[in-house]
C-alpha cells in the first residue's frame, strides 16, 4: 500500500466545516464571525510518550485528546486538526484501529481532519489542532495563564494520579490488582479532554492550564505568567485521587507520601487546573454541573510569589515534588 492509498483509505473524509479539507496543498478554514482561532500542537513519540505495545485504538484517541485538552484550557470550541504521521511501515492491522480511535474522538467533538503529512520513519505522531473562541465587545473570551490574582481560589477538575499509577505498574515498580490496573491504564492511554468544562468556564475562570506534566509543574506556569504565588492544602489535594486508585494504592502498600506525589506531579492526567475569584464560587459550581465534570477547590492564589504546600494543620511541608520535563 502506497502513501496516497494509505491517506485515502484511513484518513480522507468529505469536508464538513472546513471550506477545503484533505487532498490539496492547504486546507481552508473559515472561522465563525466574531471568533478568534486557537491553535495548539503536540507530538507523541514511541518510547517517550507511549509503550511500543500500546493498543493502536487507544493511541489514536490519545493523540487527539492531548491536543483537545489544550483547547479546553483555552476555553475553545474544537474546529479541525492536521495529522503528521511517521510510520516504520504501512501496517493495515495497526492503521485501521489507530484511525478508528482518532476519528471516533474527532467525531465526538465535531473536530474534522483537514490535512497533514505521512512519511516513513520511527513511529511519531504530531497533531495541530484548531479551535474557536468568541470575541465579545472587542475582547477575547479565551482563558489564559496570565489572569490569576491574589485572593483567587485554585481548582482542579476530575481526579489526578491514575495515569502515573498505571505507568509505574506497567514499568513493574509496583503491583496492582488487574481491575485497578485496567481502570488506571484507561486514564493513561485514553484521557478525557475537558472541552465542555473549558467552554463553561469562559467569563468565570481568571486563568487556566491543562495538567499534562504534573499539577505542580503546570501550576507554576500560571503563577509565573500572572506574577503571583499559591498555597495548596495537601489534604484537599488528596481528594483528587480517585476512590479506586486509593484502594489500589492501599493494596499495593504504597505510602501516603508516594500517593501524594502521584497526585501532585504524576502527569498525563489532562485535567484542568484553574483559578477564579472567591465571588465566583457559585458560577464555578454551575460550570461544573453544566459540563458534568467534578471540580475540587484545593488552595488559593496569593501575592507572595512561590508555590507552597501545607498540611491539614496549616504547617508548611518540607521537600518538593518535581514534574515531568523532557530535557531535565
Amino acid at each position: 500500500m502506497g502513501e496516497f492509498d494509505l491517506i485515502a483509505r484511513y484518513f480522507t473524509r468529505p469536508a464538513r466545516r472546513a471550506v477545503l479539507g484533505v487532498g490539496d496543498d492547504c486546507a481552508l478554514l473559515q472561522p465563525a464571525p466574531g471568533t478568534q482561532l486557537a491553535i495548539s500542537c503536540d507530538m507523541l513519540v514511541e518510547g517517550q510518550h507511549f509503550f511500543p505495545d500500546v493498543d493502536p485504538f487507544a493511541l489514536g484517541h490519545k493523540a487527539l485528546a492531548v491536543n483537545l485538552s489544550d483547547l479546553a484550557a483555552c476555553g475553545a470550541t474544537p474546529l479541525s486538526f492536521t495529522l503528521a504521521l511517521a510510520l516504520p511501515h504501512a501496517d493495515e492491522s495497526w492503521l485501521e484501529p489507530f484511525s478508528r480511535g482518532l476519528l471516533a474522538l474527532a467525531d465526538e467533538h465535531s473536530c474534522e481532519l483537514v490535512g497533514g503529512d505521512t512519511t516513513q520513519g520511527p513511529l511519531n505522531i504530531c497533531i495541530t489542532v484548531f479551535g474557536e473562541v468568541p470575541v465579545v465587545g472587542g475582547k477575547s473570551q479565551a482563558l489564559q495563564r496570565s489572569g490569576a490574582r491574589a485572593g483567587d481560589d485554585l481548582y482542579v477538575s476530575g481526579t489526578l494520579g491514575d495515569a502515573r499509577l498505571a505507568l509505574e505498574a506497567l514499568r513493574g515498580t509496583l503491583q496492582l490488582p488487574a481491575e485497578a490496573l485496567a481502570q488506571a491504564r484507561t486514564r493513561l492511554e485514553q484521557p478525557t479532554p475537558r472541552v465542555a468544562l473549558g467552554q463553561a468556564l469562559r467569563g468565570v475562570a481568571s486563568a487556566a492550564i491543562d495538567v499534562s506534566d504534573g499539577l505542580l509543574g503546570d501550576l507554576r506556569h500560571i503563577l509565573t505568567a500572572s506574577g503571583v504565588g499559591a498555597t495548596i492544602r495537601t489534604e484537599l489535594a488528596m481528594d483528587l485521587a480517585a476512590a479506586g486508585s486509593r484502594l489500589a494504592v492501599e493494596r499495593a502498600a504504597i505510602s501516603q507520601e508516594k500517593q501524594l506525589e502521584f497526585v501532585l506531579s504524576g502527569g498525563d492526567d489532562y485535567e484542568l487546573a484553574f483559578t477564579a475569584p472567591m465571588s465566583a464560587r457559585d458560577a464555578v459550581r454551575a460550570a461544573s454541573q453544566l459540563a458534568q465534570t467534578p471540580v475540587t477547590r484545593i488552595g488559593s492564589i496569593e501575592s507572595e510569589t512561590g508555590l507552597r504546600l501545607v498540611d491539614a494543620q496549616g504547617q508548611l511541608m518540607p521537600g518538593r515534588f518535581s514534574s515531568f520535563d523532557h530535557f531535565a
